[in-house]
């Protein structure tokens, strides 16, 4: 068993979908769902970062660790790692960013994907991805598509359909927005230049692969239940849930 700690960044502004974290998902606030699939993982501690007193009041009424982090973010990781700092996590220490709007997440896959970088000292990240199944999906610049090494590590992340099939159909994987740091790295990963092909296809993992580190991958053969993005999407978990 890896020791990890799971750092849940969830913020009240949403173009989409405002206030998402606190959206009742039949009784309890999305971010407590969350909160709870990553304790069952084993993770320790469980701590939500988050920039509104509204999200934290829900989480610790939970019996949840929430920590207020800077409003200004440009991205969950830039917010998790202030988080990891206020918990004094030794560099060594591995977080796992398990997203806010990912209620139905395994915490069978969150500790997975902490043991896969456990597992390689060469990878300075993990993250985890599963076939896809439907042919719309890998059209849709939506669904985040990633190309693996022979080592099962990242080669690249886009939202075009990659790899292209000059005969038959591809075998395409989609890529889960669950990521393990240690916090070395994710200190480090924070201060990074942002890179071309990060602007280009707005995926901030691109970074990584950019200045060289390396990206080891779950893959899930069976399907991973989706998140949140809208609405529409809480209305579908709640399906799932009942």
């Amino acid at each position: 068993m890896v020791a990890f700690a799971a750092l849940i960044p969830a913020r009240y502004a949403s173009t989409r979908f405002p206030g998402k974290p606190l959206a009742d998902l039949a009784g309890k606030p999305m971010v407590v769902r969350v909160c709870e699939r990553a304790r069952e993982s084993g993770a320790q501690p469980v701590c939500v970062a988050t920039d509104d007193e509204r999200i934290a009041r829900a989480v610790r009424a939970a019996g949840f660790d929430a920590r207020m982090t800077r409003a200004g973010h440009a991205s969950g990781t830039d917010r998790i790692a202030e988080a990891a700092a206020q918990l004094g996590l030794a560099d060594a220490a591995i977080v796992v960013n398990v997203q806010g709007d990912e209620p139905l997440i395994a915490p069978e896959l969150i500790a997975r994907v902490a043991g896969a970088l456990a597992a390689n000292p060469e990878a300075s990240v993990a993250t985890a991805c599963h076939p896809i199944t439907d042919a719309a999906e890998i059209a849709n610049p939506n669904v985040v598509k990633a190309a693996l090494n022979a080592r099962g590590e990242a080669l690249y992340f886009s939202r075009a359909p990659i790899p292209y099939a000059r005969q038959g159909a591809p075998r395409a994987l989609r890529h889960v927005g669950i990521y393990a740091y240690r916090v070395g790295f994710l200190k480090r990963c924070a201060a990074l230049a942002p890179s071309p092909l990060e602007a280009t296809e707005q995926l901030e993992q691109l970074r990584v692969l950019w200045h060289g580190f390396r990206i080891a991958a779950v893959l899930e053969e069976g399907a991973i239940p989706p998140g949140v993005d809208t609405p529409g999407d809480l209305e579908a978990v709640l399906k799932l849930l009942r």
